[in-house]
């Protein structure tokens, strides 16, 4: 599989690379900055450096034409509001719209637990312009046609992976996770068509996750 990751020199993103490069997937991961290529050149992936909040909807999917997924990892990190809406909302959903039109049909999105219009945080609150965002992103997403899955764990670490996880299926309520089983369970989501249409809440937990993923596939 042909897979072009969208936040390439993220934490999640770098964990991704090599878990897909050892499954034999093509991987392309998108980079702001040239002195990031090495980085993700040694995981196993191959670079492609684009600012996608500059990138209209036309060149974003010149960028994923020929690709058979994409993942967004991308984020602004939070702090200015205004680049949140570019790059978490606007852009996100212009790489949406990219894959539509460039005929690349499934697209994962690396989202957070609790997202959504009843994400309850306050206007006041620094968190906001995020969580709105996020909310924007994930329902374009879901009505966009595609073989979408929304990926949702709680607070990241960088704590060591498990394999393992849980989800409100068994009652999990937002915790934590590290980010390398976040890198897991979107790998085997790629692998997985049939985890399109799933909305995966998750925190780090006890289910390996192929057995979680068993039990939610739709």
């Amino acid at each position: 599989m042909r897979v072009l990751i969208i936040g390439g020199h993220g934490k999640v993103a770098r964990n991704l690379h090599p878990i897909l490069a050892e499954r034999g997937h093509d991987v392309t991961a998108v980079v702001r900055d040239p002195d990031q290529v090495g980085d993700v050149e040694s995981d196993g992936a191959t670079a492609a450096v684009a600012d996608v909040q500059q990138l209209s909807t036309t060149e974003i999917a010149d960028l994923v034409r020929g690709q058979d997924a994409v993942v967004w990892t991308a984020g602004a990190g939070g702090g200015d509001a205004e680049r949140t809406y570019a790059v978490d909302r606007d852009a996100a959903i212009r790489s949406m719209d990219a894959a539509s039109s460039a005929g690349v049909g499934r697209y994962v999105m690396l989202s957070y637990f609790g997202a959504g219009p009843d994400h309850g945080v306050s206007e006041d609150d620094p968190f906001f312009a995020y969580a709105d965002a996020k909310t924007a992103a994930d329902a374009h997403l879901v009505g966009s046609g595609l073989s979408w899955t929304l990926v949702r764990p709680s607070a990241l670490t960088d704590d060591a992976g498990t394999g393992a996880i849980e989800t409100p299926r068994t009652g999990a309520e937002a915790g934590s996770v590290p980010r390398a089983d976040v890198a897991l369970v979107i790998a085997d989501v790629l692998d997985r068509p049939d985890t399109a249409g799933l909305v995966l809440e998750f925190n780090g937990g006890d289910t390996p996750v192929t057995e979680e993923l068993d039990a939610l596939s739709v």
